[in-house]
């Protein structure tokens, strides 16, 4: 049996090789470099109390309470002190590459999409039988069974389970198009007749429909959707040369 186990750097880059991450890892360092162009180009500037607040921020996220703490964090993940410094400056000009790019776009792409953004507070059991859901949605029309004695027998997922198959509120563009054309046609409070999707076959209480709200938290959702588009668009367009001898010999 191994008593210890020296990891290079050669074994790692194995191991993300083996785990087949190498065209994620690639994608990411070429958004990264992306927002820092982009970024630079435009004139944007981090100042230092808005790298002191978003350190933190990941402190708090990570509870590191300390020094000591922060440092074992660190260590178990391979990175440097410049290294987290390097990350918090990363994530905070990319937030105000996004802002600076969309936050003008927000309302006028909000109330061009505002359907998408929706809501329906729900539970839901999804099953494997058409017949056995359809008996199940005429006892709760008989008021024979609860959703939630229907939930408790019939979902697998345990924490799903506990809340009696409560989904909370769910966004129209989260759900499948054949489920949320139905949820949003429904009266509230209404179980719906089963739906049949390639993931099963659905049974719904719909509880309310939520009118959307451009709150504070759905305009940061949006800039970060549109900013992703943006991405994406960007990074298809940069040829990528990668200076590493990635292949192994043919097998």
């Amino acid at each position: 049996m191994l008593q210890s186990i020296t990891i290079t750097s050669e074994d790692i880059l194995h191991q993300v090789k083996l785990s087949l991450r190498i065209p994620e890892i690639i994608e990411q360092i070429v958004s990264r470099q992306v927002i820092l162009a982009t970024a630079e180009e435009v004139g944007i500037k981090v100042e230092t109390h808005e790298l002191q607040q978003a350190a933190d921020q990941m402190r708090l996220i990570n509870k590191l309470n300390g020094a000591d703490e922060t440092w074992v964090w660190l260590e178990k993940r391979g990175m440097s002190l410049d290294d987290f410094e390097e990350l918090v400056y990363y994530t905070v000009i990319s937030g105000k590459l996004a802002a600076h790019l969309f936050v003008d776009k927000v309302e006028p792409y909000f109330f061009e999409h505002q359907l998408d953004y929706a809501g329906v507070v729900m539970y839901e059991v999804v099953l494997d039988d058409e017949d056995l859901a359809m008996e199940l949605f005429y006892a709760l029309q008989e008021d024979e069974m609860s959703f939630h004695d229907i939930a408790q027998q019939y979902i697998q997922d345990t924490e799903l389970r506990r809340k009696g198959g409560y989904r909370g509120m769910v966004r129209r563009q989260e759900l499948k198009p054949e489920v949320s054309a139905a949820v949003f046609a429904a009266t509230p409070p209404q179980v719906l007749k089963p739906i049949v999707t390639a993931k099963g076959v659905h049974l719904v209480l719909v509880e309310e429909i939520i009118e959307p709200e451009l709150d504070n938290k759905l305009r940061y959702q949006i800039i970060s959707d549109l900013f992703a588009g943006w991405l994406k668009q960007q990074t298809a367009t940069v040829e990528v040369v990668t200076n590493l001898k990635l292949n192994s010999q043919a097998v």
